[in-house]
């Protein structure tokens, strides 16, 4: 078997957020699913310190109203990947309502149409008030279908200590993994094109996805922090690299 090369890595060694490898994302509060953050490039919610990348989420009051703001970061049209091992070293937050995400989307979103039909790859995702138990899943089709595993440590959390997040994505399989275990693999998914019949498979995963990363607060999955939730070093995505891997053929 032809082994995995590394053909781009981030170790964020510099000062700040390297630009030419990375895009900052802007949404309002509630753009998806609910969540309550704006994404900014507010230096205080995304920056680099001691060779890791920071999202840091923040709580503020004004006049009895209450706002979050926090980071989200892609490789859009910078690296983009058909195939390869995508790997992440990372610290989540602890505290319900953060729901940090290491994930990847097409680069071109309508060649088969709006999510679902586009594709999503989502390496990385654990609940804050659940740092247990990370989650690899794949959303495809319409209908929207989705296939998610599982991984539970069997001692510490993804909030104490730094972890491994991977997947392996090839012509036909996609597997997911935490620290080198494979602990999830999928090989069946569908997708078709506005007004056609369904798409050749491996379609919608045949074509160049990017990567990103952030820190949602609140929302339909994780549900809103609690009023008392202290927004400090707890609630902060700590990426120690990010690196991809891709086989010569």
């Amino acid at each position: 078997m032809t082994e995995y090369k590394l053909v781009w890595e981030d170790d964020f060694d510099g000062e700040q957020l390297n630009l030419t490898d990375w895009n900052y994302e802007y949404h309002e509060p509630g753009w998806v699913n609910h969540e309550l953050q704006e994404y900014v490039d507010f230096k205080e919610n995304i920056y680099v310190e001691n060779g890791e990348l920071v999202i840091q989420a923040l709580k503020k009051q004004k006049d009895g109203k209450v706002s979050y703001t926090s980071g989200r970061v892609n490789t859009q049209k910078k690296h983009d990947f058909q195939y390869g091992r995508f790997e992440a070293r990372l610290k989540v937050p602890s505290g319900k309502g953060f729901l940090p995400a290491f994930w990847m989307m097409p680069t071109e979103e309508s060649f088969y149409g709006q999510w679902p039909k586009c594709g999503e790859i989502d390496i990385m995702e654990v609940l804050g008030d659940k740092t247990g138990t990370n989650y690899g899943t794949l959303h495809f089709g319409e209908p929207h279908t989705q296939n998610q595993g599982s991984y539970a440590l069997k001692a510490g959390d993804f909030a104490g200590e730094y972890h491994v997040f991977a997947c392996e994505w090839e012509p036909e399989e996609i597997r997911f993994y935490v620290d080198g275990e494979l602990y999830h693999r999928v090989s069946e998914w569908f997708t078709k094109q506005e007004g056609a019949e369904k798409a050749a498979y491996p379609a919608p995963f045949n074509q160049p996805f990017y990567l990103i990363l952030n820190l949602a607060v609140g929302g339909d999955w994780p549900g809103d922090p609690d009023e008392d939730a202290v927004f400090a070093e707890d609630a902060q995505l700590r990426v120690d690299y990010v690196r991809v891997y891709q086989k010569e053929s």
